[in-house]
């Protein structure tokens, strides 16, 4: 199939670092304003308001949490990013979009951002939005009782305090991802910081949250005092969790939604033939992946690791798996869509011989290893699964899948079986997706990753200024990962939607499903 990567990148755009960091120029004069990166051909037309829009979701579990430190799914995702939304943004083709905040200036060395934040936004229980709420969201999220999941991102903060109508940033070491990182959608920004209710769903996004039913339904209202005019087009959304694949189609052929996500390869390619429907497959940083906990035995033997990752065939699984709607893995969870990627990691082949070679060389006792997963994990995982399986199996690996139900999997299976399946959207930087993922001791490292000199090269990277030098820490850091991680990632996938032809002002975004998940909040109806 066609190699979709670009070693560009949707980040091609970004300001060089060492221009950024002379501190004479503010960031914020330097990237786009509001809602600037959306002035595409999808807004070509006047948008329409009115009409309430339906979404039928893969990926919703009746486990599903409303606090905003706290989500994963799909289903939560997309709701977070209709009724919150945080200091900046990433616009589809990588630039910064200011939301709450107006501007970002740091230091000269690049370790104290200062936020201006927007003046005149209310939230939605018609409270006006203040710098104090910022700090106290920002604090929330580093306090370990709150199991905040962007914790790992606050850690480098060490002093955050109110300076008029700014909000300054101390780190501990220069961070020029900074606004990249607050771009983070578990960090929206909530009245008192969502200190006394975090799951109140309460924040300044276009869309007022009216009923929740976890794993069923959720349906929301247009926030009349919205700030943002170019957004929030319908007068209310229904979002509804269709878990199987083939309901979930049938509901958008039939009329019953008008977009739905994660659509099987397979179905893609017969309904993008289907009348009144537009198909919008997007390339993006979004992984498959298993995952093995390397401090947990049978799976803190390197050999067996090895083992399994040579047992894996790539090429199969894209094939028929994705029906070549994405490009080949390779252990690693960065591909050529990062800024600073450097492709210089040998492609691990499928080689039964050192498979087995590995296997035998791990000691393993020969009994079942088990691999969980859910159909809901990601479109055809439990398939998936089951060709590793097979592939494993040839090499003498007693490589056993063990298939659980969808609902609770989010809850009970991933990060709590020793071995499991995995969806990764990714991040707008590398540094954000080692933090939070790979970093000793993130609430995140579901691989239980624990290596001192990747810890180091990544506090390294970060405050190194010179790009070239920046890239080969991280090429470091993507070869210990290679060579001694938990991670298996067989393929990057194609993000798959669909919506009904009634539906205007779509923007391909390749953060997230559905345009990054604020179809509800840029979309209308032609």
């Amino acid at each position: 199939m066609t190699n979709r990567n670009n070693t560009g990148g949707i980040f091609h755009v970004r300001i060089n670092r060492r221009s950024m960091l002379g501190g004479s120029l503010a960031f914020g004069a330097l990237a786009f304003g509001a809602s600037a990166g959306w002035s595409s051909s999808a807004q070509a037309e006047e948008p329409k308001k009115g009409g309430v829009l339906k979404i039928g979701i893969g990926g919703g579990s009746s486990t599903d949490p409303l606090d905003p430190a706290l989500i994963a799914s799909p289903m939560t995702r997309i709701l977070t990013r209709s009724w919150g939304e945080g200091l900046v943004a990433v616009n589809p083709d990588g630039t910064l979009d200011y939301r709450l905040a107006e501007s970002a200036t740091p230091n000269d060395d690049g370790t104290e951002w200062a936020f201006k934040i927007r003046q005149g936004v209310k939230f939605h229980d018609g409270t006006e939005l203040t710098p104090d709420d910022v700090v106290a969201t920002y604090k929330r999220h580093s306090d370990e009782k709150s199991q905040s999941v962007a914790l790992a991102l606050m850690k480098g903060i060490t002093d955050m305090r109110v300076d008029g109508q700014n909000v300054v940033l101390k780190l501990s070491t220069a961070n020029s991802d900074l606004p990249y990182l607050l771009s983070d959608y578990h960090l929206p920004i909530q009245p008192r910081g969502g200190v006394d209710k975090p799951d109140a769903a309460i924040g300044t996004g276009p869309y007022k949250l009216v009923s929740y039913q976890p794993g069923v339904r959720i349906v929301m209202e247009k926030n009349m005092d919205d700030w943002d005019a170019t957004r929030g087009h319908y007068d209310g959304l229904e979002i509804i969790v269709i878990n199987d694949s083939t309901a979930r189609v049938s509901a958008l052929q039939s009329g019953q939604v008008h977009m739905i996500n994660q659509i099987d390869p397979k179905i893609a390619k017969f309904l993008k033939s289907a009348p009144g429907i537009q198909v919008r497959n997007t390339p993006s940083r979004s992984h498959y992946a298993f995952e093995a906990h390397v401090d947990t035995a049978p799976f803190n033997s390197k050999d067996l690791r090895l083992a399994l990752k040579y047992a894996m065939n790539r090429e199969e699984m894209l094939d028929k798996i994705l029906g070549g709607f994405g490009t080949i893995g390779n252990d690693v969870p960065i591909n050529g869509t990062y800024p600073l990627f450097a492709n210089e990691l040998e492609q691990r082949p499928f080689d039964l011989a050192k498979a087995a070679e590995h296997y035998q060389a791990s000691g393993h006792d020969g009994s079942p290893i088990e691999l969980f997963v859910a159909e809901t994990v990601f479109p055809g995982a439990v398939d998936a699964a089951l060709l590793w399986q097979a592939t494993a199996q040839q090499a003498g690996i007693p490589l056993a899948v063990r298939k659980v139900p969808d609902d609770g999997y989010w809850a009970d299976i991933a990060g709590v079986k020793s071995f499991h399946a995995d969806n990764y959207l990714g991040r707008p930087v590398q540094d954000q997706q080692y933090t939070v993922f790979f970093q000793t001791g993130a609430e995140w490292n579901l691989t239980h990753f624990n290596n001192s000199e990747f810890d180091a090269l990544l506090i390294e990277a970060r405050g190194e200024l010179d790009e070239a030098k920046r890239k080969e820490l991280y090429a470091k850091m993507a070869s210990i990962l290679w060579d001694e991680g938990g991670l298996f990632v067989p393929v990057f996938a194609d993000f798959i939607n669909a919506h009904s032809d009634k539906i205007a002002g779509w923007s391909d975004n390749p953060t997230d499903e559905l345009m990054g998940g604020l179809a509800p909040s840029r979309t209308w109806f032609a």
